[in-house]
């Protein structure tokens, strides 16, 4: 039965990683993917949450993610990729995520998060040392703009952090670690 969750739990992370991953393309045009992915979110957060957008003008600093999650019962785990824009240097840092869980859930979901930097400790931290947080609790069952989900803004300590789902399956309680670090082809 070990042996059949752990090839269950290796092919689940070898489909995520497949899902968000960049696929092909030179190093200008995955760049170019993950900054129109970045104007895609913001617009839809400033439409969703209008606070948002004087919230991000005044703020040093915001990063811009995209995630493919996947819940089979008790083992949750996802990948993805994003920016973190410092307002302050004029930097665009390219990152890469991934995250794995334990808990009770099932589905499938590809979301996005928006993170806002209330000073320069916070955003240095979070690209020089990637950071891991953990815990979640959501329910999604959404397809382009039709369905809905549940989600939530959280903050950790000076990042406000925002969540939302653009489309999926998913019934899940996990507690969770998420790492983010440099990508080393982007930057």
């Amino acid at each position: 039965m070990l042996k059949i969750r752990l090839i269950g739990t290796v092919l689940l992370c070898v489909l995520i990683s497949s899902c968000a991953s960049m696929g092909g393309g030179s190093v200008a045009e995955k760049r170019q993917a993950i900054l129109s992915m970045e104007q895609d979110v913001l617009q839809k957060l400033y439409k969703q949450k209008p606070d948002t957008q004087s919230q991000l003008a005044s703020a040093p600093g915001y990063a811009v993610f995209s995630n493919a999650n996947v819940n089979l019962l008790f083992v949750s785990a996802g990948t993805g990729y994003g920016v973190v824009n410092n307002k302050a240097s004029g930097s665009r840092v390219y990152m890469n995520m991934a995250e794995g869980g334990v808990g009770l859930g099932l589905g499938v979901k590809d979301y996005r998060i928006v993170m806002v930097f209330h000073n320069q400790k916070a955003i240095s931290s979070f690209v020089n040392n990637g950071w891991t947080f953990g815990g979640n609790a959501d329910a999604a069952a959404k397809a382009g703009d039709k369905g809905g989900s549940v989600e939530g803004e959280a903050y950790y300590g000076d990042v406000t952090v925002y969540t939302f789902t653009e489309s999926g399956l998913a019934f899940q309680a996990t507690i969770k670690g998420t790492k983010f670090w440099k990508d080393g082809e982007l930057n």
